[in-house]
């Protein structure tokens, strides 16, 4: 794997790789994966609750997907039912709404591609872990009111969050790093990553910096191995250019948490600096990316997995960040 560097910023040496094995070959799911049958058909909810709503369709509507209203409108703060049927025909109604409605419906057209990648991640979690129960699956507009909705039963998503960058309707209210992670591409890692936290344990009296490093880490892990074929930058939400740069820079990231003894800090403050959302790490480099600590503790789990020869289900099971970064024998690479 050769590397060349390209530009220096403020500290934060930049690399890119100019091969990794051959570049024509397309990655492929283990056969092992594939070989589960699972078959997911997202319920299109917002052709219901946009076209030709009356007040006798939305009971009918209602009455017919209880589990999607009560995880949709359940926590919307309505007194009564008949406040949310009121309610809920007037948004539908607004024609901002139904402005919005009508372009994802057309760059929404069909959710084939959506449907075919969560039946490969379906597969993938069945394998490593068969108690999993493959949730229904909806899909509606919120008025970028809610993004994601993931339980163990049901996951609804909000098209509207996931429509192009350049798209004339987006989230205002986010700050553009954070918009830049709503695209297609983002959508199955984002949701797999969710799911994780139904299998990793972890120990809650563990206040620590390394716990939430770890926590994160295995996240990610668990979501790589599910979506084999996924590259980083949309499984962690960076820009390619900033995998690249923080792996180019392990070495200084690594040294700036041993040389300030951040591993066992306890301090609310100092943990967000490494593992909230930001659009950088300025304690580090302005142009090391946010949530740095994330993706130093995804490469603790990366090795402590593969130096111990750990399943999936036995990575998530360990609830011991402090045991897991003894035994991972991480080193900068």
């Amino acid at each position: 794997m050769k590397r060349s560097a390209y530009g220096i910023s403020l500290g934060f040496v930049f690399l890119i790789f100019s091969s990794c094995g051959n570049s024509n070959e397309r990655c492929t799911l283990p056969d092992s994966y594939l070989e589960i049958p699972v078959e997911v058909r997202l319920h299109r909810m917002e052709q219901l609750f946009f076209e030709d709503l009356t007040e006798e369709k939305l009971t009918e509507h209602l009455e017919n997907y209880p589990e999607f209203s009560s995880a949709m409108f359940g926590n919307m703060g309505f007194e009564n039912e008949a406040q949310l049927k009121t309610e809920l025909l007037l948004i539908h109604s607004d024609s901002g709404m139904q402005e919005l409605y009508e372009e994802v419906a057309i760059h929404f057209d069909t959710v084939a591609e959506i449907e075919e990648s969560l039946e490969d991640a379906f597969r993938g979690i069945l394998f490593h872990f068969p108690e999993f129960k493959v949730p229904e699956v909806y899909t509606f507009v919120t008025g970028f009111g809610t993004d994601l909705i993931v339980e163990e039963d049901i996951i609804i998503i909000g098209l509207d969050y996931f429509l192009p960058e350049d798209h004339r309707f987006q989230p205002l209210e986010l700050p553009q790093y954070i918009v830049k992670r709503y695209t297609e591409e983002h959508l199955i890692p984002t949701i797999v990553t969710a799911i994780s936290s139904q299998f990793n344990q972890t120990d809650l009296g563990d206040r620590t910096l390394l716990a939430e490093m770890i926590f994160y880490g295995k996240a990610y892990h668990f979501t790589k191995s599910i979506l084999p074929c996924t590259p980083d930058e949309y499984i962690i939400g960076y820009e390619k250019k900033e995998v690249l740069g923080s792996y180019a820079n392990e070495e200084m990231i690594w040294g700036h948490f041993i040389e300030n003894e951040l591993l066992y800090e306890t301090n609310a403050f100092e943990i967000r600096r490494y593992v909230g959302e930001a659009p950088f790490t300025d304690v580090i480099s302005p142009d090391a990316p946010g949530r740095i600590g994330r993706w130093l503790g995804w490469n603790i789990v990366d090795d402590y997995r593969i130096n111990n020869n750990l399943s999936l289900s036995e990575l998530m099971k360990q609830q011991d960040a402090r045991e897991i970064f003894k035994l991972s024998g991480y080193k900068p690479r």
